[in-house]
């Protein structure tokens, strides 16, 4: 068997450790010249000297084509272990509601053996590529297709419905580290972690390289059209992720960040050079935290670029892994999170009482880099809930501190999470005992509602007669957009998602210009059987979305709310150095600005950048740009949501501090909340105004300043090369040791040592090594 239901991380949610910013690359880009660029998504990254044909998936303004009917997405994971064989209700994929969906996700796929993507041995037994399920209407196999299970189902149904995309999806909870072997051991081989990342933090490119090819592979074997990176987490933050995997993980933190983005990089180019040979473009996503402590170890997620689109977990946001009482998935803030105020994150200036715990602020994060369309949010089709709970208004914001922690979970302090009946779809620990999770699918807490026993529950291991104990009374909140069941008698809280809230999410995706949403799982949503008089797995909630998505607007395809410069120049900015884990607070980022340009820009130029308002409007600089927030799109607190995307944010090169052609300068930034990598940058040059390159944006022409057209020699005449001997500082000595500040040429280069230094070469020690580029001599 595959793995049993999503877990989340013990430390998702953690309000003792408060978010920081942090800031990542921007690469360069160029604009391109085949027809299928019309088609780019805005600050998608193009592999170099590659015609990817956008233009089979994207339309002329870079916006995903779904269907007349479908302006939004609705991405449904499906999961391949509910197969009925156990004689739990089975979810196949004639029960999934193709004509409501335009994606599914078939979770999932794992890093197997020699860092290959692998669903286990083929065979009858073998849910993805073996099973078959005789006399199940809808399920009889496609006979032209060489392998049976869900992948023949697919791909049947595709054929019916031919606008629906299905990926790969790879990883999850509990395969992220391991995975599970033909007997339903899990193997911890290191999965993403040790293909990824060496045991010294060094990226593992010959890992990554096998994998990414393997993948290409399998996608064009087995019919997909993409692949959906599940890597549960890539985060610095210690004790991060399933705890079967910290052993590996934690010893690998330092380099996680630096592999994941190859990983990323190495996916997109490989899959955009197989879909120029197959003239059919290949989308590569990822299911990315919303928990502002997981995504301060995950510098500014600037993998963002290499993505089709990003699906935000933005559920899992309070649960069992602690004792504070809350709901699984809330659209807004409302000042109140327990959490956070146990954080003090309500009362410290420095966040600017902004409550990061919501999926609008998660999405905000992921606003500040990418179009509104390229990101969807995630709503769960499943519970989380607590027992024992006291105090908080029915139970909201209430404690519920469990005496023992499952084994396994790596907690000594935790929740006391709801179990039994109250957790239908029960996990277990690493005893094999019930782990308490308050998880059931929708369709069982519906019923929960109501009163009503399923006829259902002998097949979950509950005795014939079960009774319900006490009344599961319906709650809502509308500041959260935010349901529950509260039973009084029994003290439970289970957090949940019905009509109201998914109608008011769908509305809040419609005026974002949001691109859509993604559901954990499609076996949790509901139908009312009548003729039963109980719920039971249906598709309610995804036709409600349909409904609200297909006569709405465009989604929004420009990163930018404001018209940005046609003309860019190949000026780059990366921001590397980010301390690791909780050392990563207040965030003081270094920020390296290249000047790749054949013109000097002189002291006083003027950058300007947006950065997202999931942190407060405070940035500022220690290195004397005069960095400062020029202009808010949201003041004080988020409550009820954030009411705009940007800062914008200007700083200047120091009026002594000229920038030659090939030379470099460092900054040092300060931030508190994350945001995801500064985007909409432009540069003042000699009074013309320019975006930068490495933003990637739709419609850009990159010039060199002071040219109309294609990059040129400056008017005044090209910057002389160098002449060999010219160099004024002293030339490097392998022998000799240098102190912080010292300046060195070597190889017709200025260098400066940034910390003491001895024997070490300049021009191998890397970027961010001790040796900064000070451009030629």
């Amino acid at each position: 068997m595959l793995s049993s239901p999503r877990v989340r991380a013990s430390l998702l949610a953690s309000g003792a450790a408060v978010a920081g910013l942090l800031l990542s690359s921007l690469s360069g880009g160029v604009s391109y010249a085949s027809d299928h660029e019309n088609c780019r998504p805005d600050g998608l990254y193009k592999t170099p000297g590659v015609d990817v044909p956008y233009c089979s998936v994207y339309d002329a303004e870079g916006r995903e084509k779904m269907g007349a009917d479908h302006q939004r997405r609705v991405i449904g994971y499906f999961t391949g272990w509910r197969t009925g064989k156990d004689g739990t209700p089975a979810y196949l994929a004639s029960n999934i509601p193709w004509d409501k969906i335009t994606h599914i996700n078939y979770a999932f796929a794992h890093v197997g053996a020699g860092n290959k993507i692998s669903v286990g041995t083929d065979g009858p037994n073998n849910p993805a590529t073996g099973m078959t399920w005789p006399g199940v209407p809808g399920a009889e196999m496609d006979p032209a297709l060489p392998y049976k299970g869900h992948f023949n189902l697919l791909n049947k149904f595709k054929k019916q419905h031919p606008d629906v995309k299905t990926l790969i999806s790879v990883g999850g909870w509990a395969e992220t580290g391991g995975y599970f072997d033909d007997s339903g051991k899990r193997v911890a081989s290191g999965g993403f972690y040790s293909m990824a990342t060496n045991a010294d933090g060094s990226v593992n490119h010959a890992g990554i390289n096998t994998f990414a090819d393997s993948a290409v592979d399998f996608i064009k074997k087995y019919g997909f059209n993409g692949v959906d990176i599940d890597y549960e987490y890539a985060t610095t933050m210690k004790d991060a992720g399933n705890p079967l995997d910290w052993p590996i993980a934690n010893a690998r933190r330092a380099g996680l960040v630096e592999g994941y983005s190859v990983l990323m990089k190495t996916l997109r180019e490989k899959l955009d050079r197989a879909g120029a040979a197959d003239g059919k473009h290949y989308l590569l996503t990822v299911a990315a935290p919303s928990s502002g402590y997981l995504l301060r170890g995950m510098e500014t997620y600037q993998q963002q670029k290499y993505l089709d689109y990003v699906n935000i977990m933005s559920y899992d946001l309070h649960g069992a892994w602690n004792e504070y009482v809350g709901p699984n998935a809330s659209l807004f803030d409302d000042g109140k999170d327990a959490e956070l105020a146990a954080a003090n994150v309500y009362g410290s200036q420095q966040y600017g009482g902004i409550g990061y715990l919501n999926t609008d602020w998660a999405y905000h994060y992921f606003r500040g880099s990418m179009p509104a369309g390229r990101i969807n949010i995630g709503l769960p089709y499943y519970t989380r809930g607590f027992k024992n709970v006291q105090g908080g208004t029915d139970g909201l914001w209430g404690r519920a501190a469990a005496a023992t922690c499952p084994a396994g979970s790596g907690l000594t302090k935790c929740g006391d999470g709801a179990v039994g009946i109250d957790n239908l779809w029960h996990d277990k620990d690493d005893n094999g005992k019930e782990s308490p999770a308050g998880s059931n699918p929708m369709w069982h807490a519906k019923n929960l509602e109501k009163g009503v026993v399923g006829d259902y529950l002998t097949k979950y291991g509950f005795p014939a007669g079960t009774k319900l104990t006490g009344t599961y009374a319906r709650k809502y909140d509308s500041t959260l957009v935010a349901p529950w069941l509260w039973n009084a008698e029994k003290k439970v809280f289970l957090s949940t998602e019905d009509e109201q809230s998914v109608a008011r999410k769908a509305d809040y995706v419609v005026d974002k210009g949001i691109g859509g949403t993604m559901v954990w799982e499609l076996a949790g949503d509901y139908a009312w059987n009548a003729a039963k008089g109980q719920y039971e797995p249906g598709s309610t909630l995804t036709s409600l979305m349909y409904d609200k998505f297909k006569a709405a607007t465009p989604y929004g395809a420009k990163v930018s709310n404001k018209a940005l410069p046609a003309k860019a120049v190949n000026i780059d900015v990366k921001f590397g150095e980010f301390k690791l884990g909780d050392s990563n607070y207040p965030i003081t980022p270094k920020v390296k600005i290249t000047n790749n340009t054949k013109t000097t820009l002189p002291g006083g130029t003027e950058f300007q950048f947006d950065y997202a308002t999931s942190a407060p409007g405070n940035a500022s600089d220690q290195s004397g740009f005069g960095t400062k927030v020029i202009s808010s799109d949201h003041t004080g607190s988020n409550v009820g949501g954030l009411k705009g995307d940007f800062h914008r944010v200007s700083l200047k090169l120091p009026a002594w501090q000229t920038l030659a052609p090939g030379a470099s300068v460092d900054l040092s930034f300060n931030y508190y909340l994350p945001v995801s990598t500064p985007s909409n940058w432009t540069v003042n040059i000699a009074g013309t105004t320019y975006a930068l390159a490495g933003d990637l944006a739709r419609g850009t022409t990159v010039v060199e300043p002071g040219t109309g057209t294609g990059p040129s020699p400056d008017p005044t005449g090209p910057t002389p090369t160098p002449t060999p001997g010219a160099c004024t500082s002293p030339a490097w000595d392998a022998t000799a040791a240098y102190g912080g500040g010292t300046t060195v040429s070597h190889k017709s280069h200025h260098w400066k040592a940034k910390w003491w230094t001895k024997g070490e070469e300049p021009g191998t020690t890397g970027e961010w090594g001790v040796w900064q580029d000070l451009g030629a001599c």
